[in-house]
This record gives C-alpha cells, sequence and structure tokens, in this order.
C-alpha cells in the first residue's frame, strides 16, 4: 500500500478505552512485566504472536503448587500427589471447556503445539497412510505444520498438496476444493495465520474434506487466543494449540482428536504413565489419554495453563476479540499513514496480526530502532518461510496484538517508525 508520511505523536500516559464494556487499565495491571521500563521508555509489547505475557493469575498457580502442592501425578498414594494429581486432571477439565471438547478423554497435554502435530503425523499418519496418499497444507502454514508432513512424506511415498493463498493474504477456499481427491487423507490447516492473520474457514475446509473421506487437523495456535473454539461445532478430528501464546507457560500444549481416533492411534513414546502392564514379553497401554502422555508430564505448566484458560474465559473472548479488532482498525489506518510500508494480509475479519516491510529499511534494522524506544515486535520469516516466498520478501516485521495492549502502544510504534523513515529515509 502506498502511504503518507509517518505520524509524530508525543508518548502519553493516557489509556483510552478500545472497545465498550473492556477495561484495559484493568487487565494490563494483571500483568506484572508491563509496568517496567525499557530503555527509559515504557514497555510496548507488540510480539504476542510470538509469546503472550503471563498474568499474576499463571505466576501464582505456578507459585503455589511449589509452595504448598507440588509432588509428581498419578503415582503417590498421598496427599500431596493427590492434590497435584487433582489440579493436574482440573487442568484437563478446563481445557475441555475450553474448545467445547466431549470428554477429557480426547484431550492431551503435549509439550506444546509443534509435539501436537508430529505426534499426529507420526501415530495416524504412519498406522493409516499408505505410498501415493494425499496430504493437504496451505500455502500460509508456519514451519510445524509444513515439516512433519514433509517427513512422512518423505518416508510413506506420499503426495504433498498446497493450497494457494489470495494477494489479499486470503485462503483460496474453491482451489482447495479442486485439490480434493479420494486419495486425500489428511487436511491440516491453521485456524489463523501467524503472519498474515488471515481466519481459515475451518468449518468449510472440514466439510469439504469430510466428505472425500479425509481427517482434519487445525492449528489452533493463533485461533484458541483470540477466537472462541468449538471443536464440536467445527467437527474437525484433531485440534492443536499452545499455552504460552493463551498467556500461560511454555513447556505445555493441548491435543484434542476425536476419541475414536485417538483409540485407534498407536502410542507415540513409550515409558512410564502410559501403560497398563509390562513384562519382558509385552507391555499393554493405559487408557486415554494417558497412552500418550508418556513420563512426568508437565505439571505446573498445565496447572498454570488452566488457570490462563480461566482468566481468558472470565474476561470472555468475544469481548477480548472485540477489544483486539477495535485495536486492529486503529492500527491499520496509522500505518497507513507510514510513508513506504506495506502491509501484508489485509482479508476482511483478520485476527490481531500485522506484517509488513518498509522500503527504507530491514526489518532487523526496524525491529532495532523500535527497541529503542521500549516498543517490541518481531522480524524475520515468522517461521513460514512460504509465505515470505509468496510475497517475494526475505522477511517482515510483524505487530501482534494481545489483550493488554492499548493505543498508546500503536501511537508509539507509529512514533517509532516514524523514527526509521527519518534514520534510512
Amino acid at each position: 500500500m502506498t502511504t503518507a508520511n509517518a505520524v509524530d505523536r508525543t508518548e502519553t500516559a493516557t489509556i483510552a478505552p478500545e472497545a465498550p464494556g473492556f477495561d484495559v487499565a484493568a487487565v494490563r495491571a494483571d500483568f506484572p512485566i508491563l509496568a517496567q521500563t525499557v530503555r527509559g521508555k515504557p514497555l510496548t509489547y507488540l510480539d504476542s504472536g510470538a509469546s503472550a505475557q503471563k498474568p499474576k493469575a499463571v505466576i501464582d498457580a505456578i507459585t503455589s503448587l511449589y509452595t504448598h502442592d507440588y509432588a509428581n501425578v498419578h503415582r503417590g498414594a498421598y496427599s500431596l500427589s493427590e492434590k497435584s494429581t487433582s489440579l493436574y486432571e482440573g487442568s484437563r477439565e478446563i481445557a475441555r471447556r475450553f474448545i467445547n471438547a466431549e470428554s477429557t478423554r480426547e484431550v492431551v497435554f503435549t509439550k506444546g503445539a509443534t509435539e501436537a502435530i508430529n505426534l499426529v503425523a507420526n501415530t495416524y499418519g504412519r498406522s493409516f497412510l499408505s505410498e501415493g496418499d494425499e496430504v493437504i497444507i496451505s500455502e500460509l502454514e508456519h514451519h510445524s505444520n509444513i515439516v512433519p508432513w514433509q517427513m512422512l512424506r518423505d518416508e510413506k511415498g506420499l503426495v504433498l498438496k498446497v493450497v494457494p493463498i489470495t494477494d489479499d493474504g486470503a485462503f483460496d477456499l474453491e482451489a482447495f476444493k479442486g485439490l480434493l481427491t479420494e486419495r486425500t487423507k489428511i487436511v491440516s490447516v491453521a485456524h489463523v495465520s501467524n503472519v498474515l492473520g488471515t481466519v481459515l474457514p475451518v468449518k468449510e475446509i472440514t466439510q469439504a474434506a469430510h466428505a472425500v473421506g479425509a481427517r482434519v487437523l487445525v492449528d489452533g495456535c493463533q485461533g484458541a487466543v483470540h477466537i472462541p473454539v468449538d471443536v464440536q461445532d467445527l467437527d474437525c478430528d484433531f485440534y492443536v494449540f499452545s499455552g504460552h501464546k493463551l498467556y500461560g507457560p511454555t513447556g505445555v500444549g493441548i491435543l484434542y482428536g476425536k476419541e475414536a481416533l485417538l483409540d485407534a492411534m498407536p502410542p507415540w513414546q513409550g515409558g512410564g504413565d502410559m501403560i497398563a502392564t509390562v513384562t519382558f514379553e509385552k507391555s499393554t497401554w493405559a487408557e486415554l489419554p494417558a497412552k500418550f502422555e508418556a513420563g512426568t508430564p508437565p505439571i505446573s505448566a498445565a496447572i498454570a495453563l488452566g488457570a490462563a484458560m480461566d482468566y481468558v474465559s472470565a474476561l470472555g473472548l468475544e469481548k477480548i476479540a472485540a477489544h483486539e479488532h477495535a485495536l486492529l482498525n486503529y492500527a491499520q489506518q496509522q500505518l497507513a499513514s507510514v510513508e513506504g510500508l506495506t502491509l501484508y494480509g489485509t482479508t476482511p475479519g483478520k485476527c490481531a496480526v500485522m506484517s509488513f516491510t518498509m522500503d527504507c529499511a530491514h526489518p532487523h534494522d526496524i525491529a532495532t530502532i523500535l527497541d529503542q524506544s521500549g516498543v517490541c515486535i518481531r522480524a524475520g520469516h515468522h517461521c513460514a518461510q512460504p509465505v515470505m516466498e509468496r510475497f517475494g520478501v526475505p522477511a517482515m516485521g510483524r505487530a501482534s496484538l494481545g489483550m493488554y495492549n492499548t493505543r498508546d502502544d500503536i501511537d508509539r510504534l507509529i512514533k517509532g517508525l516514524g523514527s526509521v523513515r527519518k534514520i534510512f529515509g
């Protein structure tokens, strides 16, 4: 997009409301890290798409566990273990409610979405796909939803098909339907693009895939944090997301799978807790979901993820989304005033992710200069190199919004981009 001169704004301590009924000042007060300054400037965190900051409720959940209730789960016949197990399994129930799974048997704790996708590729994919079968992904996928399928393709002799995206970053639904055949076995797509903010028509994708007998996996890393998720309504076969993007801790995520599919899949890793019996001749597997949770699980992280989901649910994802969309509209209007800036991904209804380039500076230089003003953005290929190739650039800057961002944050971003123009222009 061709733009005019950048607007030079002075910093202000005022936090303006971005959406009716959403108290962003109160939300910000729940995130201790946001109270600090960086290089003498207010911290302006615009990298939630990479990893969101953590509210006090999440921090307190971890502290409380290690201070009062910690023990290994499922294995101790004493009160601490019983309490820790109750908290851990309680988080599984919170996750079930959060995505409206039918049963906690369908909710598996993993290290994150990457492990969850690899789990499906290495268990369902290896068991049920044969040479010549097809897997469909899209042009806007994160590397974590590309590489596992390439590895499976090379091992099994599969065909990997890629759905194109349009110039404005939309998923080409008609092109997708044209790629479907009776050999299509898995469709694996993002719910929301981590680079463009595009919201994919997951329900329509699932309906079309099921019509040819294919299974559908949805990478919900950017979806679960911005959009209410109902896996029964979407009817997807698998849904994955990571805790750290959902205001929770790192090292934990969720794999949802329909119970019949998880039952039919072999375990991925072997060890404690995923077994029913072990002899030197044979082992048998535990019931779901334990079959897929070998070894000591991420106990504190899973419990804290439950606290994060409860925190988000209490605020209301609909209210959070309204706040973020209002802020996104404001941000895109302001970015249009920055000379020489190109914004990528302009589909209607997109989520609060803005990727851009400037004609005067590399994204890494842009990010470095913004950091001098306390503004944190991402710069690089965002683990989505095919998207960069699609738009003919080596890298992009990315400002991704969270529930705690304000118009003041956007104003500081725009002022910082004005500094970039002055230095390199």
